[in-house]
């Protein structure tokens, strides 16, 4: 504790781990605590809902970082929208909608037309704009140019967009269209049967892995480190954490909320139920994982209903056991009343746990105090929400843009030479910790990290690879 770092992040959930890896990747002394004495914090398996967009943000941050090589992912086996009572696959292009039963032939032609329109949109070529400045036109007055059903509208808006209500309507229609073509982007990339993809062993893989990068680049992790107390100067500055009576000095803190109570404000409860099952989701072609949007006016609610599925087939549940998340904006303060349309599309529930938990939001001024504090994460079933907060904090933090090209060039190394680079970048971990180095290595292996390996060459890293399979470690040794 004794030393100074550049940044002392304080809490192991998502954005944090994220945080805590890029920055040390660019160089910084990052000190890395949690109060826990596991990694995750809100993002562990059971606490978190969401799951990856194939080709969003959070998939670009991971192969930028190589965070990919300590994660294997399987595609999500279907995108869901509940219509009128009853669950549709969401079409994406133009040859679905012209298949899909959510239309009737009339509105498939149009609703045709609105997706060529939005896949052949370039932002560079204004060829493709069709006379429409998508900066200044609106989603509303875009959409009235097809002549769209309210219905249509509904499941475009939300379970392609994603949007969480229906406030998007009135913004400029450029955000909206991207949001569709990175749904078709996303869900091309792996031609699967949905644009997600969602990690092995579950959600608390992430920030697991993001700590092993700001490991191997020499970030220092003190985990069960109980009332860690921000400290500040004359001045008001952050300006280092004292737990256990003992001072580590710093310029600058990142956290999350809990960890700076007295800087942020409530702005919404999130509702959910965790369900666990012998069978996947009805009407969802047996998929072994599926997310279901429900939107808001199918409901009659203000905001979107979620539900996502994984099971066995993701190695987070026992062979032919489902796990299904119900998460929603809380709007009444009855859980079991308002997740009920949620869950009754499972079938038979044979446990079901429900929790709440409030939403907050930084107050602060960063520029004053040099605290940077994540926002809660919020009731939606995809990263985009919580990856554009990490890279608005990153640029806050450092004044620079978190580059994430979608393609890099990585070596290849044999099975010998990936178990001298994990063993040269164990990390330190110092007092209170629930874990030791040979422990750590052990987890590596179970991981997946010790894959065998061919020649040491050079080739564009394929997550698709990632994607094919559930787990190497079995075969390694």
């Amino acid at each position: 504790m004794d030393e100074e770092y550049d940044v002392i992040v304080l809490g192991t959930g998502l954005k944090e781990c994220i945080l805590s890896g890029v920055l040390s990747v660019d160089g910084l002394k990052v000190l890395h605590m949690d109060r826990n004495d596991y990694y995750g914090g809100e993002s562990t398996s059971l606490n978190l809902v969401q799951f990856m967009m194939a080709n969003g943000t959070l998939v670009r941050i991971l192969i930028h970082t190589k965070v990919t090589k300590y994660l294997n992912f399987k595609a999500v086996d279907g995108s869901y929208v509940y219509n009128k009572k009853k669950i549709y696959k969401v079409p994406a292009t133009d040859v679905e909608a012209l298949k899909s039963p959510l239309m009737g032939l009339f509105e498939k032609r149009r609703a045709r037309k609105f997706f060529i329109y939005v896949q052949d949109y370039d932002e560079n070529d204004p060829k493709s704009h069709e006379k429409l400045d998508l900066n200044k036109v609106t989603a509303r007055e875009l959409i009235s140019k097809y002549g769209l059903e309210d219905d249509t509208i509904d499941f475009i808006g939300h379970a392609l967009a994603l949007h969480k209500d229906d406030s998007y309507l009135d913004q400029p229609a450029l955000s909206f269209v991207k949001r569709m073509k990175l749904y078709a982007e996303s869900l091309a990339r792996f031609q699967g049967g949905s644009p997600y993809i969602y990690p092995l062993y579950g959600l608390g893989e992430l920030p697991q892995a993001f700590a092993r990068l700001s490991a191997v680049y020499g970030g220092t992790y003190m985990l069960n480190k109980p009332e860690c107390k921000v400290e500040f100067d004359a001045d008001g500055k952050a300006i280092g954490v004292t737990s256990e009576g003992e001072t580590a000095k710093c310029k600058k803190v990142v956290c999350d909320p809990s960890y700076l109570s007295d800087r942020v404000k409530k702005v919404g409860k999130v509702a959910r139920a965790i369900c666990i099952m012998s069978h996947p989701i009805p009407d969802t072609n047996e998929s072994h994982s599926a997310q279901v949007i429900l939107p808001q006016k199918q409901l009659g609610r203000k905001s979107d209903m979620y539900l996502f599925c994984c099971s066995y087939a993701h190695n987070v549940a026992p062979k032919g056991k489902y796990i299904a998340f119900v998460s929603a904006e809380a709007e009444t303060d009855n859980p079991e009343a308002e997740l009920k349309p949620g869950v009754d599309l499972l079938g038979t529930v044979e446990e079901i746990f429900y929790d709440t938990y409030d939403r907050y939001v930084p107050t602060n001024d960063h520029a004053a105090d040099n605290c940077f504090i994540s926002s809660s994460y919020d009731s939606t079933t995809h990263f985009e929400t919580s990856v554009n907060d990490v890279i608005e904090m990153y640029s806050k933090i450092t004044g620079k843009i978190l580059g994430m090209p979608l393609e890099v060039v990585v070596e290849r190394k044999t099975a010998v030479e990936e178990r001298n680079y994990i063993r040269s970048s164990t990390p330190r971990i110092l007092t209170g910790g629930c874990g030791s180095a040979l422990q750590w290595l052990q987890e590596a292996h179970s991981y997946g990290l010790f894959r065998q390996g061919g020649d040491k060459t050079l080739r564009e890293l394929d997550l698709s690879v990632d994607l094919s399979a559930a787990s190497a470690s079995a075969e390694d040794e």
